[in-house]
């Protein structure tokens, strides 16, 4: 091959697009629910690191009834988190405070006054109109960025959620309302049948995952969790962040090897994000982990 030619040829694969596994990179996302447990956690109370970008996530907006024996109300949302401390003056300050901080929503959740928070729609097209029409209000009244799926428990099948979420997510987004939308599945069949679902669907639509590691048991090894990571990253694409939870509930805890873990993630350009649950339960040790979480993002390459 003569040299005009070898140059050209040098040229071309330097203008091939990579693949997903040479695209890989690092991200210095860092995110944290926050509001769940009123134990009158501030958004002023959490160390924000400025070298990361930093969700804060409200838990949690739930479409039932405010009542003592709530009831769903087919995506009439309202506000089931801490608001006398984390109010829209607060998110606003916040914000303003820091450059680098967002805050975003979560919808559902586990339960709802010691119930479980059922997703409950009584038609796709009704839960969806009740749904965009709450949220955009309560999303403009705190000034949020962006929105979370977390609901966890289901009487409707994966389909029916998939175009409901889906559809909830691409209105909120298309309206300007939103900038991102992430998803928190778990290992759990009924709950992946319905992520997966709407991954399948609308994955297009969902920028970041939420996956809940610290739902797998206790003492998980860091090996356990590697393949946990590799396992759910092929499931949802790549988008799927790390996490644990200060809450001691199970996984791979920060205190036997999630860092060590991250750290392999990291090397690998695989670590796209850390989040955290929760804020609630941090406070009690000086946020300690939350700190740690930031140092490693703020470090990556």
């Amino acid at each position: 091959m003569d040299f005009t030619k070898l140059i050209s040829l040098l040229i071309l694969v330097q203008t091939l697009p990579l693949s997903s596994t040479q695209a890989a990179t690092n991200s210095k996302l860092f995110r944290e629910y926050i509001g769940a447990e009123f134990n009158n956690v501030q958004f002023s109370n959490v160390p924000i690191n400025p070298g990361v970008d930093f969700h804060f996530i409200l838990s949690f907006a739930i479409d039932y009834t405010t009542s003592s024996s709530p009831t769903p109300t087919n995506g009439r949302f309202n506000v089931f988190w801490d608001a006398d401390n984390l109010s829209p003056s607060q998110v606003h300050s916040i914000k303003g405070n820091h450059g680098n901080v967002k805050v975003a929503l979560s919808l559902g959740g586990d339960s709802v006054r010691g119930h479980f928070a059922y997703f409950s729609p009584s038609s796709i097209n009704s839960w969806v109109g009740n749904a965009v029409s709450s949220l955009t209000k309560i999303i403009k009244q705190y000034n949020l960025d962006g929105i979370d799926i977390d609901y966890e428990h289901f009487h409707a099948d994966p389909n029916t959620f998939a175009e409901c979420i889906g559809q909830l997510v691409t209105t909120l987004k298309g309206n300007g309302v939103i900038s991102f939308a992430s998803i928190a599945p778990f290992d759990k069949d009924q709950v992946q049948s319905h992520y997966l679902a709407l991954w399948r669907k609308y994955g297009h639509t969902i920028d970041y995952v939420n996956f809940q590691f610290y739902a797998y048991d206790q003492g998980t090894s860091i090996s356990q969790f590697m393949n946990y990571f590799q396992t759910q990253s092929s499931n949802y694409g790549g988008k799927v962040l790390a996490s644990f939870a200060t809450d001691g509930s199970g996984g791979l805890s920060p205190d036997n090897g999630f860092f060590t873990a991250c750290s392999r993630l990291q090397s690998q350009g695989k670590l796209r994000g850390i989040f955290v649950w929760s804020a609630d339960t941090s406070m009690k040790n000086g946020f300690r982990y939350e700190r740690q979480s930031q140092a490693l993002l703020a470090s990556g390459h």
